[in-house]
């Protein structure tokens, strides 16, 4: 396995080498989007829910730990603590529009890879005056591994996108109830 890498790589020019250490990076950009926003909505969520708890509860009181109770200033205006849902969603979505960017683009740019890497195997064997199968099946299949590489690296961005959605939409639930139950009680 490992030679079949090196190998790869050795026979590979600047374009593969540029569109692997881009999915590379952006590996490591999806990885690191999708821990540290996990931990922080896990943690949000975690307070509202106390907060949502303490609400709903005998002693009906606002958590000093709750993202809506700082900024609203126990308020029960609904329009401040609308803005105040707004904003702290806002917080706790940024940048995973960029999972969404990532996972978008990363298919293409293997398949510029792979583009490019079918032209170069052509333009080997242009100077030969018979070509078989055996030759270019197996420059195209190594080709083809920057495709490989950019679905991969989509395929993770596609799936954290779509956990801290739904971690981002639970947060939402649970500062709207807070919210309403505030109003309500005026």
């Amino acid at each position: 396995m490992t030679n079949t890498i090196l190998n790869y790589l050795a026979n590979s020019s600047a374009i593969t080498y540029i569109v692997l250490a881009l999915l590379s990076i952006y590996l490591i950009i999806i990885f690191w989007i999708f821990i540290y926003r996990y931990v922080s909505l896990k943690g949000l969520i975690t307070n509202e829910k106390k907060s949502l708890d303490s609400l709903t509860s005998r002693d009906s009181s606002f958590s000093p730990f709750s993202s809506l109770n700082k900024c609203s200033n126990n308020s029960s205006s609904r329009e401040i603590l609308h803005a105040c849902e707004i904003n702290i969603i806002k917080d706790a979505s940024a940048g995973i529009s960029w999972l969404a960017i990532i996972s978008s683009t990363s298919p293409f740019i293997g398949l510029f890879g792979t583009v490019i890497g079918i032209l170069e195997s052509f333009a080997k064997f242009s100077g030969h005056s018979k070509v078989g199968f055996s030759l270019i099946a197996p420059a195209i299949s190594e080709a083809l591994v920057a495709t490989a590489a950019g679905i991969f690296v989509a395929i993770f961005a596609y799936t954290f996108h779509q956990v801290l959605t739904r971690k981002v939409y639970e947060l939402n639930t649970y500062i709207k109830a807070q919210a309403e139950i505030i109003i309500a009680k005026g």
